[in-house]
């Protein structure tokens, strides 16, 4: 499906965006991959609606998407549960039993619920993130290096659990982080100074030794030595 077509957007005359066209695959993860400040998340933003372009066309309605962060984002002053009713209507009257689906596709006790965001480790934090995203039932889910800041163990384990939630819809997921990419992805475009300047669709990665030569594509794409596996 086609998210974006021939977006542009500068920055105080600095051309950050030039004319990106991005296709997602229908169900499951499609990861944008680059190095910072190639533009991975300003067409995040825009996909989201929280940015404007300067010209081409954003092909879905940032309204029925949903958004996570590197940062949870988590109102401080509210509880679990009264952030996640954040994302659903104010009056909603199957509200318990919503909520309580999501925590479970996010693999949290609902004994978290009443917990202050301040008492969650940072893996919990970002499960209640994804949650609150997942209430609003998106049609496609946009998420911004959501796992970057969190230890390699919690980080393996919510990309374990956004593989199980994300089957069934489309799911845009910006990375710097090339074996990230490789765990998750139906789907790899390659981002370099403001254009995709490739998409590698998994059947292209699904053996050992095509994994390994797209690999080498990738870092020659991104101006790379080759690294450690």
């Amino acid at each position: 499906m086609r998210l974006l077509e021939g977006i542009e957007k500068s920055f105080d005359g600095r051309s950050v965006l030039r004319g990106v066209t991005l296709d997602l695959v229908p169900h499951g993860v499609t990861c944008l991959l680059g190095a910072s400040g190639c533009g991975k998340s300003t067409i995040l933003r825009i996909a989201a609606g929280l940015e404007r372009a300067d010209a081409g066309h954003v092909l879905t309605d940032p309204a029925l998407s949903a958004i996570v962060f590197q940062d949870p984002r988590l109102l401080p002053w509210l509880t679990v549960e009264e952030n996640l009713r954040l994302a659903l209507p104010a009056f909603c009257p199957d509200a318990p039993d919503r909520i309580k689906s999501v925590l479970d596709m996010v693999q949290l006790s609902p004994r978290l619920l009443r917990s202050m965001p301040r008492e969650l480790s940072g893996g919990m934090a970002q499960r209640v993130g994804v949650a609150r995203a997942l209430l609003r039932t998106p049609d496609i889910l946009l998420m911004d290096e959501p796992f970057a800041a969190l230890d390699a163990i919690t980080r393996s384990k919510l990309q374990d659990m956004l593989l199980s939630v994300t089957g069934d819809r489309p799911c845009l997921f910006v990375t710097h982080d090339i074996h990230e990419a490789f765990r998750l992805a139906r789907c790899i475009c390659v981002m370099d100074r403001g254009v995709i300047t490739e998409a590698f669709p998994s059947e292209d990665f699904s053996e050992p030794d095509r994994r390994a030569a797209v690999r080498r594509l990738i870092l020659r794409h991104l101006n790379l030595k080759e690294l450690d596996p």
